[in-house]
């Protein structure tokens, strides 16, 4: 992040919107953290027992036992970091925690889910699987190097500040996300069940396998897209006393220095 210094406070300010709106409030990611906590153990006991069971992924067991201490830790941190005495004195900590918690849940665990049940589902050889494997790994990493530098650029032209074009899209998006969040989550269950039963209707199974594979493959893209916001954002918390909440729970004002 060494390349951010030079930029002022102003050009991250449309950074702060989802702070503003409480839609990344303290309160609000602990309730997300703790729920996650349930969730993470679930979509953890998934990959590596559902899907993984009978998979010919190699060094699944050493895979298996590195991961486990990591989401171990990682759900524990997220009751830890769920209890208001704790965020309130450590935002700065929550926000990161929050951070490896969703990249873990829904990047790397639906990644991992799709190679295992490839593995174990369809007519594949170990070196097929791996250049499989290799082949995406790379191209999560062109899209997230690609989009940590059209970040930059979009931050250097201003693109983030107050009244600009982004401020503008913003704002439109989190009036539309409380407006139309209910909404969009009923229409996506109702969508999944509809092509679920249709396609097990039409006897398109394999289609279906394919689709679901490929919902999970592009959940991880979406992750690795998502992830540079993320890091500036946290960025930010750390260089910026504006992107803090004061002890009543009140995000602090731009032009305060110290953090």
């Amino acid at each position: 992040m060494l390349f951010l210094i030079k930029l002022p406070e102003e050009d991250f300010a449309v950074l702060r919107k989802p702070l503003e709106s409480g839609r990344q409030g303290l309160g609000n990611l602990g309730s997300m953290l703790f729920v996650s906590a349930f969730l993470h153990a679930l979509i953890f006991f998934l990959t590596y027992v559902a899907a993984g069971d009978n998979t010919i992924f190699p060094y699944k067991e050493t895979i298996f036992w590195i991961h486990l201490i990591i989401t171990s830790h990682l759900i524990l941190f997220s009751f830890i970091y769920a209890i208001p005495t704790v965020y309130k004195k450590s935002q700065k900590i929550q926000y990161l925690i929050t951070i490896l918690v969703s990249q873990n849940m829904f990047g790397i665990l639906f990644y991992i889910m799709a190679l295992f049940y490839i593995g174990s589902t369809f007519n594949i050889t170990t070196i097929s699987l791996l250049n499989f494997t290799y082949t995406t790994l790379i191209i999560g990493f062109l899209i997230l190097l690609m989009t940590f530098v059209r970040f930059y650029i979009l931050l250097l032209k201003g693109e983030y500040r107050e009244r600009s074009s982004k401020d503008k899209v913003r704002a439109k998006l989190e009036a539309g996300i409380k407006s139309y969040l209910p909404i969009l989550i009923i229409g996506s269950i109702g969508l999944l069940f509809m092509l679920q039963y249709l396609i097990r209707l039409l006897g398109l199974e394999d289609i279906y396998t394919v689709f679901m594979l490929s919902l999970c493959i592009l959940l991880f893209y979406a992750m690795m897209f998502v992830l540079p916001e993320q890091l500036v954002i946290l960025y930010c918390k750390y260089r910026f006393n504006s992107f803090n909440f004061n002890k009543h729970g009140e995000l602090n004002p731009m032009g305060r220095k110290g953090a």
